[in-house]
């Protein structure tokens, strides 16, 4: 693996792709750098990789710049801003980019508020700008940005129209003209409207039309023409693009960040299933409540973030800044509304789109490795994820014994399986929803969802008990490795269920002797699967039983410790396979699983190399797409997986708990 070189200097690393706002499944802009394309070099992308049109130019002294994007504007001449620096932080993305005497600051925010579901849910991005002198004398700098209407669709030959709102905020408000609720195209709604937003000052100016017009017209002359294009029109002809510009006046200090925001609103976002196959119109929580962003919250996150990580280490404070938006970024925070129309803040969703691999709708085991992010963030937001798994499965729809995979093959449509057809994994998913459901409880006190849902936890560890010690042939959370009879990594995950069923029904007040009974299953499995599971020489674990040439990533044990039960011995740990692949089928491996097995580790050289490994491949400049967990390591090429929220288990070696 090689480490890109770049012209400009980045803290912590230069990744290879930047978040530029990332809010929700299809509020998803990305910087694809790669090895090293500057801010102006490249078009900001859709995590997919197509393009969604951004664009930003600076006039210093009546020359113009380029600083976002790479437009071709003809009859107009402009320069490219040369890049200086890149950051990022687990809530922000900065450039500085200088443009002649005058250096420009680029921000873009995508909060993170974990705690207050309002603003969580608000599917908005804020892009920051500010501009000072760097020779001390005064210059005259105007800024200008537009967004085009790639935004709205995956569909560039359809049909959008649009409206402009000029009060205290100037609004572009973009859609298509035919709306298909609940639809995706490449992975994008067909619904709901994008805008683009700035505070309407004296020094404001604001167009909308074709994009080598709205462009040239601020490159020529520091300011848009305050007219509207109405001509409705397919997406790619004449490319309609919404431009905002301000007036700096003169700068010499560095000037207040004028704000851009971005965002796509859908209205509902989620369709999901309830009793009888009906379906619930469900929608963003933000509707409830309106609020405003305040930045420092978010610098003060970015703070505790980096000062809890970098005490494992400076590569692990790197990794976890470049996972928190991707994790987050692909959930929704939806409710209902009640029978008069008023909406109903006492039943809160979450629901997550299985980004890139599958597109599911809350996928039981890409919840469960992004887990640790909602553990350390706001624990009630995993409360909220399992509570639609729960809430479905308890109508008595779904008609198999073991937890169900997804609440849907095609986000945003939480339709359930009611035919039971859904991706099997049997083990996995039901020891996921017990560990996570004692992990909740755990960690707040609340027991009253594992109250609830006691029959639903209690009819999965029977399932357990049954076919965990001795796995039949299946597929795993790695199902792109293929089925497999056995597995040592799986049975581990049944084991700490049967155990994780004891502990709960111990703190909802339950029988002692059913207690009694999981813990003592637990634990003469644990002294069974020892010798099931080690090699004939002893020295480590294998990836099936009986097969000592094999072996694999237990990273399953992450479990029993995060949930201190203590079940499986210390000498199972010192058993661990030092070498990176995921097991000894393939030479790929899972970031996520790298870092869970180093939170197991209490030989720090040993973790350390395994999150240093993390950090590298992010970091090799090998790839332009957002960050991804699953990669060769002979050469540090991806598979495939991009974007996709279980890098939020790359929390875990700060998971409360550990």
């Amino acid at each position: 693996m090689v480490t890109s070189a770049v012209s400009w200097t980045a803290t912590p690393f230069n990744p290879a792709s930047f978040p530029l706002a990332v809010r929700s499944p299809y509020l998803s802009a990305w910087l694809a750098q790669g090895s090293g394309a500057a801010l102006n070099d490249v078009w900001p992308t859709f995590w997919t990789g197509q393009i969604v049109g951004w664009a930003g130019f600076a006039k210093v002294d009546g020359k113009p710049f380029s600083f976002l994007g790479d437009p071709n504007v003809p009859g107009a001449v402009f320069t490219k801003a040369v890049q200086k620096s890149s950051t990022f932080t687990s809530t922000q993305s900065t450039f500085v980019l200088s443009t002649g005497p005058v250096d420009l600051t680029v921000t873009f925010l995508s909060p993170v508020e974990p705690t207050d579901l309002v603003k969580q849910s608000i599917p908005f991005a804020y892009m920051t700008v500010s501009a000072a002198s760097t020779d001390g004398s005064s210059h005259s700098v105007q800024v200008y940005s537009d967004i085009s209407a790639e935004w709205v669709s995956g569909d560039n030959s359809l049909t959008v129209n649009w409206t402009t709102i000029a009060g205290n905020i100037v609004t572009h408000q973009v859609q298509l003209a035919r709306q298909i609720p609940f639809t995706e195209v490449n992975d994008h709604t067909q619904y709901g409207s994008a805008f683009y937003s700035t505070m309407n000052t004296i020094n404001t100016t604001f167009q909308s039309g074709a994009d080598v017009v709205v462009r040239a017209q601020f490159i020529n002359n520091g300011r848009l023409a305050n007219t509207l294009d109405t001509n409705f029109r397919a997406i790619q002809d004449s490319w309609p693009v919404f431009g905002l510009s301000h007036d700096l006046g003169s700068v010499i200090s560095a000037t207040d960040p004028v704000v851009f925001s971005v965002g796509h609103i859908r209205e509902p976002a989620l369709q999901y299933i309830i009793a009888n196959g009906a379906t619930q119109p469900r929608s963003l929580y933000f509707w409830s409540q309106f609020s405003s962003l305040l930045t420092c919250r978010a610098q003060a996150f970015d703070s505790k973030v980096a000062n809890d990580a970098n005490k494992i280490s400076a590569d692990y404070a790197s990794v976890v800044a470049l996972s928190i938006r991707q994790a987050l970024g692909a959930t929704e925070i939806t409710l209902s509304k009640n029978a008069d129309g008023s909406f109903n803040t006492n039943d809160v969703i979450v629901f997550m789109k299985e980004i890139s691999s599958d597109g599911n709708v809350n996928t039981v085991d890409v919840i469960f490795p992004a887990w640790p992010v909602l553990l350390y963030t706001n624990p009630a937001l995993g409360k909220f994820l399992l509570e639609g798994l729960f809430r479905y499965q308890a109508t008595g729809q779904y008609p198999n014994k073991w937890s169900v995979h997804d609440l849907g093959p095609r986000y945003p449509n939480a339709t359930g399986h009611n035919d039971g057809q859904d991706e099997a994994m049997p083990v996995e998913e039901s020891g996921n929803m017990v560990i996570m459901a004692l992990s909740y409880a755990q960690k707040t006190g609340d027991n009253s969802q594992i109250q609830q849902y006691l029959a639903l936890l209690n009819q999965w560890t029977q399932f357990l008990i049954t076919d965990s010690l001795i796995p039949a042939n299946q597929i795993s959370t790695d199902d792109f490795a293929g089925s497999l009879a056995n597995q040592t990594n799986l049975a581990i995950k049944g084991i700490i269920g049967i155990k994780a069923m004891s502990e709960i029904n111990r703190l909802v007040g339950g029988n002692s002797a059913t207690t009694a009974n999981y813990s003592t299953i637990a634990s003469n499995f644990v002294s069974q699967w020892q010798t099931l599971s080690a090699s004939s020489s002893g020295q480590h674990l294998t990836l099936s039983y009986g097969d000592s040439a094999s072996w694999g990533l237990s990273y399953n044990l992450f479990a029993d410790k995060l949930l201190k039960l203590n079940l499986f011995p210390a000498s199972v740990y010192t058993m661990q396979p030092f070498g990176v692949p995921l097991d000894t089928r393939h030479t790929y491996t899972k970031s996520d699983w790298e870092i869970w097995t180093a939170a197991i580790m209490s030989d720090t050289t040993a973790r350390d190399l395994f999150i240093s490994a993390v950090k590298k491949w992010a970091s090799d400049g090998l790839s332009s797409q957002p960050l991804g967990d699953w990669y060769e390591t002979t050469n540090g090429q991806p598979e495939g997986f991009r974007a996709r929220p279980v890098v939020g288990g790359h929390l875990g070696t700060c998971a409360p708990g550990r």
